[in-house]
């Protein structure tokens, strides 16, 4: 019965509403407003793409098949500034290895059918995985994934394309400050679901340790390293959590040893006919024989008595 439940949604008023409580058009809503932000930058990219030299038909190409806006700039951004296309090209893979990550959370949340998922791969992105993680249910997530990677990935290619097409008459793109649209809305998505010490940690470390390290490392690097802080954090709160309680797995307290549930130690043991160290593990085999030459004599007995 609940299975049934979780995988089907629920009606109030004629209005969707999955298992967790929140309406479908709610979350239409939110990934509409995310992929409308967001893909409005494309036209920053398109822009940039052109003024690195890159062709239209290769600035189209690159939003339509690898679509991680995150890579594509480091990628045109190498470019631009002189760099080796293959020192471009690794550090925009190394700056979309993140979306394998996404990948392996998101394909335990959606569930999508096995046909579905290479399709639903291409918009495993930032955008996408921040609107579904943020649900309360599957369907709600499955929704917001859908409705932010259909609206992203169609803004995002007529962008470029636009982009592309009209760079000359944008401009300077900073003006317009397309380039921060993408940062802007991934913040505003983050912030809440940093709930806990341990999470704001993460999030602090990870800022200091990927701006630190921006000046001096190729670009997409700093993103990966900054990915330890998660491990350095955990770590820590490992420690501290073990330094309230005696060494020892917790199970093991005082109050769930079985000598003292039994409610003793030793004593308890001798009691209960338990040898406890080398001489009462003699005493033990010295009691067994005993009780064997008791139960002998009583069965010599029964049989002389029939």
């Amino acid at each position: 019965m609940a299975t049934e439940q979780t995988a089907q949604a629920e009606t109030y008023d004629g209005v969707g509403v999955g298992v967790g409580g929140k309406p479908d058009r709610a979350v239409v809503r939110d990934a509409l407003g995310v992929g409308v932000a967001v893909g409005l930058s494309g036209f920053a990219f398109g822009v940039t793409s052109a003024g690195s030299g890159l062709s239209l038909l290769q600035t189209c190409a690159l939003s339509l098949l690898v679509f991680t806006g995150a890579s594509q700039f480091a990628l045109v951004g190498a470019l631009a500034a002189g760099g080796n296309p293959f020192t471009a090209a690794a550090g925009a893979f190394f700056l979309g290895v993140r979306n394998a990550f996404y990948g392996l959370r998101l394909s335990q949340l959606l569930a999508l059918p096995r046909t579905v998922r290479p399709f639903a791969a291409q918009w495993v992105i930032d955008e996408t995985a921040a609107v579904a993680l943020a649900q309360p249910a599957r369907r709600a997530a499955r929704v917001g994934f859908t409705v932010t990677g259909l609206t992203l990935y169609v803004l995002w290619n007529l962008t470029t394309l636009l982009g592309a097409l009209g760079a000359e008459a944008i401009g300077d793109t900073d003006a317009w400050g397309l380039d921060a649209a993408g940062p802007a809305v991934f913040l505003a998505l983050l912030a809440p679901m940093l709930r806990t010490t341990a999470e704001r940690a993460v999030a602090g470390i990870a800022v200091v340790l990927g701006l630190g390290l921006l000046p001096v490392l190729p670009a997409g690097v700093p993103v990966l390293v900054a990915a330890a802080a998660a491990p350095l954090v955990l770590w820590a709160e490992g420690r501290r959590v073990a330094g309230g309680r005696p060494a020892g797995r917790p199970e093991d307290g005082p109050e769930n040893r079985p000598e003292d549930r039994n409610g003793g130690g030793i004593d308890s043991e001798r009691e209960r006919g338990q040898p406890t160290g080398r001489a009462d593990r003699q005493d033990g085999r010295r009691r067994d024989r005993r009780i064997e030459r008791q139960d002998d004599r009583q069965d010599d007995r029964g049989g002389e008595g029939r």
